[in-house]
């Protein structure tokens, strides 16, 4: 037969037992909505309507004075190599810390001593993507935080340029202030009118493009011995052409020393080195032969080798002469004009005849020892002195072979400008 007999009702016990379980629910729920907002719900009223907000008010109202800026914007994926930095206004920089985010490395780099600024102590990677973390703190000890992940300009969309002289070098009164791009540029104006070179003697100075990628600077004579040059590079951020941004930005000086050119006569095999203005030593050379003459022309040391090996076949000659061990050896031309000693001429030869495939030759000894005519010239001589050749057979040195531009009038110089 059915059991018609009702349940018997939960005891009081029971019943408060489960009320007391769901209180316990309602508590746990509270709980964890309270760590996910992290405010307190009752804050604005009995049903916890504007709580959220009146704590987002207050925490505003305490927040810290300290604003930091980073010139490299978050998520820029051309950013520079040199600009990047921090600052802050109404506070100081406690701490900042830049890294590469593929590998982790680290940038090192200095908060000024007022905390006002942080800059990176080297210069970025092109191309590379970086992570920046920047804390401060205001005069009442609260922090602020700034962070910013961004790549810089690559190498493909970027360029640079090569130049001469560096900075605080000592030069000859010849010396040009060269440039050499790694891409070709087409905005020739703009890069051009970012680089400023100039003279405490006052002389105009003018560049002149070589093609797209090269640009030099000069003044209309050479320039004033004991003078000083400065050269403003301010390419970072300027259009160079399509696809391609500068990323340079510097400022270098250089001293002129006093003033030398020198002078040889193919006609009588003999160089005088005229040093401010007075002939100083009259040197017994040997220059190109009859079949391989020297360049005519005003030719500036562009580089010197206390020993350096010369190949024929490196510049046309196949392999009419490989010497290893050349003593004293300075350029005068890309193509490759020297100027140098020379230990394996018969003595004979030396302000007599031309006997070299096109260089001017003094004599000297093996290994570069003693006190010889080469020996001398090389110790007296700077980077960006001028050696001029004249009565040789040969044609005029071209102005960009080398550092040569004082073979062009200075008409021809100025049509070259670009600013």
């Amino acid at each position: 037969m059915p059991d018609n007999t009702a349940p018997p009702a939960p005891s009081r016990t029971k019943r408060r037992l489960r009320r007391g379980l769901a209180a316990a629910s309602l508590l746990a729920a509270g709980a964890l909505t309270l760590s996910a907002c992290g405010g307190d719900a009752s804050a604005g009223g009995k049903d916890g309507k504007g709580g959220q907000a009146g704590a987002d008010a207050a925490a505003a109202k305490d927040a810290s004075t300290a604003k930091i800026a980073v010139s490299s914007k978050d998520g820029a994926t051309d950013a520079s190599i040199n600009e990047t930095g921090v600052t802050v206004s109404g506070g100081k920089l406690t701490d900042v810390q830049l890294v590469q985010v593929d590998n982790g490395a680290k940038v090192k780099g200095s908060i000024a001593a007022d905390g006002s600024s942080w800059k990176p102590s080297v210069q970025l990677e092109r191309g590379t993507k970086y992570k920046l973390v920047a804390n401060a703190k205001d005069d009442k000890g609260r922090a602020a935080t700034e962070n910013a992940t961004f790549q810089t300009v690559s190498s493909k969309n970027s360029f640079i340029g090569s130049y001469t002289p560096d900075g605080g070098k000592t030069v000859g009164v010849g010396m040009p202030v060269s440039f050499n791009f790694d891409k070709s540029i087409t905005n020739k104006k703009d890069v051009q009118s970012h680089i400023t070179v100039t003279s405490s003697s006052g002389q105009k100075v003018v560049g002149h493009w070589f093609g797209p990628r090269r640009l030099d600077f000069r003044p209309e004579q050479y320039w004033k011995a004991g003078s000083k040059v400065t050269l403003k590079i301010d390419l970072d951020g300027v259009k160079g052409g399509d696809g391609i941004t500068g990323v340079q930005s510097k400022t270098v000086t250089f001293d002129i020393g006093r003033s030398q050119v020198s002078t040889v006569d193919m006609n009588t095999q003999t160089m005088t080195v005229v040093r401010d203005g007075k002939t100083v030593k009259s040197i017994p050379i040997s220059g190109g032969s009859a079949k391989n003459p020297t360049y005519n022309g005003q030719m500036v040391i562009s580089e010197k080798f206390v020993q350096t090996r010369m190949d024929g076949s490196t510049v046309g000659f196949g392999g009419e002469y490989d010497i290893k061990d050349v003593p004293h050896a300075m350029r005068l031309s890309s193509s490759g004009t020297f100027i140098h000693g020379n230990y394996w001429g018969s003595p004979s030869i030396f302000g007599k005849s031309g006997t070299s495939h096109g260089c001017v030759g003094l004599q000297d000894n093996r290994g570069g020892g003693g006190d010889t005519p080469g020996k001398w010239f090389f110790e007296n001589s700077l980077i960006g002195d001028v050696v001029v050749v004249k009565n040789s057979p040969d044609k005029t040195v071209k102005p960009d072979n080398g550092l040569n531009g004082w073979n062009m009038s200075w008409s021809e110089w100025q049509a070259g400008n670009a600013a």
